[in-house]
């Protein structure tokens, strides 16, 4: 796509509405401090209602402490005593109104301030998960410096959807895009580090997002990348296994590390149950992969 080519901009429909639910269950063994983030952003939609409970063998935890990003996502904080610790959250959600701004009226969901210079900067370096310094060569070599960023990121996100094979369970916590880019295969998480690492490779500022994804099979938390394109964020998913207009977003950051939807900061805690699901209250909207899509 060229950078004039903006009537191909994704419509969505204002009555869209999205039911998210998220059931955790923690095996506490040494009291803990747990961090979690699961609650959608707020820029994601208007709530109707919303839920989030959570529990230490039916009784309120020490504490729990509400933690709110720029960008107006959650972060919940838990410190529990020894026991099963259990988090349920469930919200319905209406779309957000259309911005009345010239980017708005040709569709495109404008939410929250343009990036400034330092998110540019921050999001070109290199990161844990995306070490994009160690593929400068590669990324350049497979896709040059295309001064049309559009057409530049569509090169990268097909190429990634025809050479790397999605197979669930192929990496762990530790495996980076570099590994992904070896082994050739890896899970959404993984899809999203190479497109995040290729892009910044060549210039491209590019950032992670975990969503949840309505029409994904099997349901799980799901995750996609941004490129900074036209003064926006549009999103990109190689693994093309949900629409990109009805994701939810929850959490921003630099990779994975920035994202995840729980880590035990102290203390012992094993995860031992995990329930997502994500629906739409009409028939899922259809993705071209030709259109860009900003995700609220």
């Amino acid at each position: 796509m060229n950078s004039g080519d903006v009537s191909r901009k994704a419509d969505f429909s204002n009555d869209m509405t999205w039911v998210v639910t998220c059931d955790l269950t923690f095996d506490v063994t040494e009291a803990a401090e747990v961090a979690v983030q699961i609650v959608a952003a707020d820029s994601a939609g208007t709530r109707t209602s919303e839920q989030f409970d959570v529990a230490t063998d039916g009784l309120p935890p020490m504490s729990i402490d509400e933690i709110r990003t720029p960008r107006g996502e959650r972060v919940h904080v838990i410190h529990s005593l020894p026991g099963r610790l259990t988090i349920a959250y469930r919200s319905e959600l209406d779309a957000p109104p259309k911005s009345s701004d010239t980017t708005g009226q040709l569709g495109i969901r404008v939410t929250g301030s343009p990036p400034t210079g330092y998110e540019r900067q921050l999001y070109l370096r290199p990161s844990r998960y995306c070490p994009s310094d160690h593929l400068v060569g590669f990324a350049v070599a497979e896709f040059g410096m295309d001064t049309d960023v559009g057409s530049h990121v569509s090169a990268i996100t097909e190429w990634i959807r025809r050479r790397i094979s999605y197979v669930p369970g192929s990496s762990d916590v530790h495996d980076s895009a570099e590994d992904t880019l070896l082994t050739g295969m890896g899970t959404c998480r993984d899809f999203a580090h190479l497109g995040i690492a290729l892009c910044r490779a060549t210039g491209i500022p590019a950032r992670f997002a975990a969503v949840y994804a309505p029409g994904l099979f099997p349901m799980e938390f799901h995750a996609v990348f941004e490129t900074l394109q036209f003064g926006r964020w549009y999103v990109h998913d190689p693994t093309g296994l949900a629409p990109r207009p009805s994701l939810v977003r929850i959490a921003t950051g630099r990779d994975a590390a920035d994202a995840a939807f729980s880590a035990v900061n102290s203390g012992v805690a094993e995860l031992e149950y995990l329930d997502v699901s994500a629906t739409v209250g009409s028939d899922l909207p259809w993705d071209d992969s030709l259109q860009i899509v900003e995700l609220p």
